[in-house]
């Protein structure tokens, strides 16, 4: 690549890191499977930079490239290596919250791979079906059908353990 755009890629990386990392993170619910996803996208995303910076939406692109690289990890994990006997301990945090989002968390990494890829583009990203339909490469009705069998499949693992609150936020 010129120094042009090598430059271009890195105003483009530089600017769009953080919310590309949240992004990943809300697909794979682990910050270091998240950084790594990230990564990878920006490797291929520089191979192909030169013809990708010229697309109509590059963040449509890269979305795209990550999702895609999520489920093809969801695919290949047989093979992983596991470092550690247990994950390690993490730090306990005192943000409002935890306890639901940890809740759902779990219940959705139990979902399988394209229907979390769905559900997670459809209410924690709000993207429309047309767009979802897009980054995952099927029609819209696939898009719904998957919507619907997760949503399905989350009632079931949650069951009486969806968290309820009112409106100011306590639970009930």
């Amino acid at each position: 690549m010129d120094d042009e755009s090598d430059t271009e890629y890195l105003a483009y990386v530089k600017g769009r890191v953080a919310a590309l990392r949240r992004f990943a993170y809300l697909l794979c619910g682990d910050g270091h499977q998240a950084d790594d996803l990230v990564q990878e996208t920006f490797t291929k995303l520089y191979a192909r930079w030169p013809r990708i910076s010229r697309a109509e939406n590059v963040d449509a692109y890269v979305h795209t490239m990550i999702v895609r690289s999520f489920l093809d990890e969801k695919r290949r994990g047989w093979w992983r290596v596991g470092l550690f006997a247990s994950a390690p301990e993490r730090p306990a945090s005192e943000q409002a919250g935890v306890e639901e989002r940890t809740v759902v968390r779990a219940a959705l990494s139990q979902v399988p791979p394209r229907q979390q890829a769905v559900l997670v583009l459809r209410f924690l990203c709000d993207k429309p079906v047309d767009e979802v339909a897009r980054i995952l490469g099927c029609s819209a009705g696939t898009v719904k059908s998957q919507t619907s069998h997760g949503l399905n499949a989350l009632r079931r693992i949650l069951g009486d353990r969806i968290p309820v609150t009112d409106g100011e936020g306590v639970r009930r």
